[in-house]
């Protein structure tokens, strides 16, 4: 064998081999691979089936088809290795991908094939191995996520879909990394919301414009752990996309403190262009609301909306808004602070700006509703200082009760105004006539009363003396002998009733020393006295005192 190799007598080499023989014809083989007679060692290792070897000595003999097959049959991963780079050296880009497809499956000689064929510069075939490989049953996660890796480096049109179609069969993590050192926002952004960092995604789409979206950042905000984050996407929505603000906070609504929201955005001066949200919530009545809301009404100028504001929602600080409307160049303003301070019981306050823009008729109105005889008293006293008798007139009707006669008399009468006042006076006049007939039908009703009374008691004593006595039986001891005393019998009435005598009820009606009313027995109370006249005495009429301080008449 030896000898016909050394000659290069192939034919007759081959023709000896399949003969029968002893001879070593792997170590012969061997030996022509060592001294670079690959077409002998062919021949030698395919007649002991020596595949990996024989792949070997077909790919330096540039057979590489056929050491493809070799290494099938050898199906071993060291010669899929060998002959895969190979077929890459000699550009044979399809037969090495066969090979590659038998080395991918294997997760810890990856990292090895990718570097041979990034290191050729052959980036598209090793895709295009990836791509292919997707498909086999031994396919691993190193497969998709280092295919992912290729996508970021050279085709990044590719990454998203990728990332998308088997993000579950992804190394997260390592793609986050390279995502993030390649500056694919987006990607980084899809791949945070699916490994449940929100926050992180969140941070991403403020920090990137390019990885933001509108319909994504809202369906990612309100999963934030972090709240701090609610309040700075909404400073991030007001410098960068203040149209949209409103949609934001509106999702956000449930999660984040109106009252510091209003004060976040207030600093900004940027409360207008969250307006609809704060009338979205108003209906909360919070505080911090209301009052901004209040503020943009008055830079509108809309008193209208501002007065029903004030009237259907109450948690504001009322005075802090009276103070500051009451120096309002419009009028209807400081009318609405002269309100203000009429609901907190501020009567004078609101008094003195209504007398100040001339709104007497809110004067009257406040004045009568505070109840206070001294603020009635004033403003009267103002309209008469003004020689105003028609608002003179109104006051004396709505302010009524608040106000002396005497007084009004007064002032009327030392300032012309006895006519305007003349009204006043008729109705003082017909409440006393009117209290007057209800005190004497009171006195009426009394005295009926104290008459039926009367008549009562006499009908019982005169059934108390018609009663018969049943004497008592006594037995007395019997005497000692001898001459017999005076002595009582021995059967007595003890205690004989007296005869008694039936006296009429008195009763006056007059004025007292100190007031006025009903008293009985005849004491030193006043008003109506009742008493009894002597034992069996006729009632005897007179005119005088009826009670020891009592005038007036009485029986």
């Amino acid at each position: 064998i030896n000898a016909e190799y050394g000659i290069n007598q192939l034919a007759d080499l081959e023709e000896f081999i399949t003969s029968p023989n002893c001879a070593q014809i792997q170590n012969v083989g061997d030996r022509c691979f060592n001294e670079g007679m690959y077409e002998a060692a062919k021949l030698l290792y395919n007649n002991v089936s020596n595949f990996s070897r024989l792949a070997s000595s077909l790919v330096r003999l540039g057979q590489y088809a056929a050491a493809v097959d070799a290494a099938r049959k050898a199906s071993n991963t060291r010669t899929w290795k060998e002959v895969n780079i190979a077929c890459l050296d000699a550009k044979e880009y399809r037969l090495a991908q066969r090979c590659g497809l038998h080395i991918v499956i294997h997760g810890d000689e990856l990292e090895e094939l990718m570097d041979h064929y990034e290191r050729r510069g052959c980036s598209d075939e090793l895709i295009a191995l990836l791509e292919s490989g997707l498909g086999l049953e031994r396919a691993h996660v190193g497969m998709f996520t280092e295919l992912g890796v290729l996508y970021s480096k050279y085709n990044e049109e590719k990454l998203m879909p990728h990332l998308k179609e088997h993000s579950s069969r992804l190394n997260i993590p390592k793609l986050l990394r390279i995502c993030t050192k390649n500056h694919q926002w987006k990607e980084l952004t899809f791949l945070y919301i699916f490994y449940d960092e929100h926050d992180n995604a969140i941070q991403t789409m403020m920090s990137h414009a390019l990885a933001w979206d509108h319909s994504l950042f809202r369906d990612v905000i309100i999963k934030v752990a972090n709240t701090e984050i609610l309040y700075k996407s909404v400073t991030f929505y007001l410098e960068e996309h203040p149209t949209l603000v409103v949609d934001l906070l509106k999702t956000i609504t449930s999660r984040v403190d109106a009252t510091r929201l209003v004060s976040l955005v207030g600093k900004k001066n940027d409360l207008p262009l969250i307006r609809p949200y704060l009338l979205s919530i108003q209906d909360q009545d919070i505080s911090a609301v209301n009052e901004a809301i209040h503020q943009l009404y008055i830079e509108e100028s809309d008193y209208e909306t501002l007065r029903n504001s004030l009237d259907t929602y109450h948690n504001y600080d009322s005075l802090s808004l009276a103070k500051q409307l009451e120096s309002h160049e419009l009028l209807e303003f400081r009318r609405i602070a002269a309100y203000l301070y009429q609901k907190n019981g501020h009567w004078a306050q609101s008094v003195r700006l209504s007398k100040q823009d001339k709104l007497y008729r809110d004067a009257i109105t406040t004045t009568a509703k505070s109840k206070q005889p001294e603020v009635a008293t004033e403003l009267l006293e103002f309209f008469v200082e003004q020689g105003n008798k028609e608002c003179f007139a109104a006051c004396l009707y709505s302010c009524y009760s608040l106000l002396q006669p005497d007084l009004v008399l007064e002032l009327a009468w030392r300032n012309g105004m006895t006519d305007f006042a003349m009204p006043f006076f008729i109705q003082v006049t017909r409440d006393l006539h009117h209290k007057v007939d209800q005190l004497s039908e009171a006195v009426a009703t009394l005295t009926t009363q104290s008459q039926s009374k009367s008549a009562e008691g006499a009908v019982q004593t005169t059934e108390s003396q018609s009663t018969p006595v049943t004497p008592t039986l006594q037995t007395q001891a019997f005497p000692t002998p001898g001459p017999l005393p005076d002595q009582t019998p021995a059967y007595y009435l003890p205690n004989p009733v007296q005869p008694m005598g039936m006296g009429m009820m008195g009763m006056g009606l007059g004025r007292a020393v100190n007031s006025t009313g009903f008293g009985s027995g005849g004491l030193t109370s006043s008003g109506l006295g009742v008493g009894a006249l002597p034992a069996g005495s006729l009632p005897q009429a007179a005119y005088g005192q009826a009670a020891s301080s009592f005038d007036g008449f009485g029986f």
